[in-house]
């Protein structure tokens, strides 16, 4: 056989066997099944509006990895708490990491809540995904809560009146407000309680809903695109629409959350995470954090109570939204009667927010 032949038939050989990473990677993937991964999504999933549910994602990361770093330097006792987190807001690095981790909760907000708007707009919480909603609902609710426990950590005049808030709430709820009763665990104060669950039982819970979100979308596909063609099924987008690997979606996201990490960072450091003094009882002149304005404003017209019946209201109206509406029209200038009242709901927070802006502190806790 000719040389040149020879050399031609080893160079084939050579390009196709495979090289050691491709091996590495078909042996973890053969007991991993990494490849399913790469599922076909349609084409319209990897618009800017569709992946605000994957940065609400990455802002839980951040959240995670901050957390894990700040929880080594924080004391969560009442008389140590404040002079640790300044403690870790007079460090550079600490409060770099103190800064990342307010600003990521934020962004985790105000994600999460764009995400649900994207999905009540395009009616993607009708049939068959109401379920998801309601997951999606739930998580939100953890986000608020985890922000609130959050504020109580700093155990500063903000944080002690929120916390005054809590016990009050608690009392309202009567038996059922057992668990934030000071007295729930004897020796152990509720500041503490409050950190496990801030640390250890709401970010558990969102990782559980995260993980059922995720499998329920891969379960029932992403929703069609409302301006869009559909499929035979109303529920489904058309499969002449071009589709593209589920893993370029998570390529999208993880360049997202490059930048969502850049962008922190710089806050963190222009606008660095505040921390007022040690509480002083028997005062209340702090305002609660933006997420919680409007139910403050309910409470200075109707009494703390009305904080606890408006955010029951709430949550309440999210829960039912995908039993009540049953028109099967995804489009928004198809369904004008959902689109008014979602209009009413969201003008009316924000104006009572603007309220609260323009109103002084008032006291209701008789501290």
């Amino acid at each position: 056989m000719p040389a040149e032949l020879v050399d031609a038939e080893q160079a084939t050989a050579t390009l196709k066997s495979p090289t050691w990473y491709r091996k590495a990677w078909a042996a973890i993937d053969e007991r991993m099944g990494i490849s399913a991964l790469a599922y076909p999504v349609p084409e319209h999933a990897n618009r800017f509006a569709w992946t605000l549910g994957g940065i609400t994602a990455i802002s839980f990361v951040l959240l995670i990895v901050t957390g894990i770093v700040l929880s080594q330097f924080y004391a969560p006792v009442p008389e140590l708490a404040n002079t640790s987190v300044r403690a870790v807001q007079s460090n550079p690095w600490g409060g770099l990491f103190r800064g990342v981790h307010y600003w990521a909760a934020q962004a985790m907000y105000v994600t999460a809540l764009l995400h649900l708007i994207r999905v009540f707009f395009s009616g993607s919480y009708k049939k068959p995904r109401e379920g998801n909603w309601l997951v999606g609902v739930a998580m939100f609710g953890l986000v608020t809560f985890a922000i609130f426990t959050g504020t109580v950590l700093k155990w500063d005049q903000e944080g002690f009146e929120a916390l005054g808030h809590n016990l009050e709430i608690g009392n309202l709820l009567g038996g059922l407000g057992f668990w934030f009763s000071p007295n729930f665990s004897g020796q152990i104060s509720i500041l503490l309680r409050l950190y496990g669950a801030h640390v250890v039982i709401i970010p558990g819970i969102i990782l559980v809903l995260v993980i059922l979100h995720f499998l329920l979308v891969k379960r029932h596909h992403m929703s069609p695109h409302p301006s869009l063609p559909v499929g035979e099924s109303s529920e489904q987008a058309a499969a002449a629409e071009p589709t593209q690997p589920f893993t370029r979606h998570i390529r999208r996201l993880v360049a997202f959350g490059i930048a969502l990490t850049g962008i922190l960072g710089i806050l963190a450091i222009l606008l660095p995470a505040a921390i007022g003094s040690p509480p002083v009882t028997g005062i209340e002149i702090t305002r609660p954090p933006w997420m919680f304005w409007w139910p403050f404003t309910l409470e200075n017209w109707f009494g703390l109570s009305a904080i606890l019946w408006g955010e029951i209201a709430f949550f309440a109206i999210l829960a039912v939204l995908p039993f009540v509406d049953r028109n099967k029209k995804r489009a928004w200038r198809q369904r004008p009667v959902a689109m008014t009242l979602a209009a009413m709901l969201l003008v009316a927070l924000i104006a009572l927010s603007i309220i609260m802006i323009l109103t002084p502190a008032q006291n209701h806790l008789g501290m």
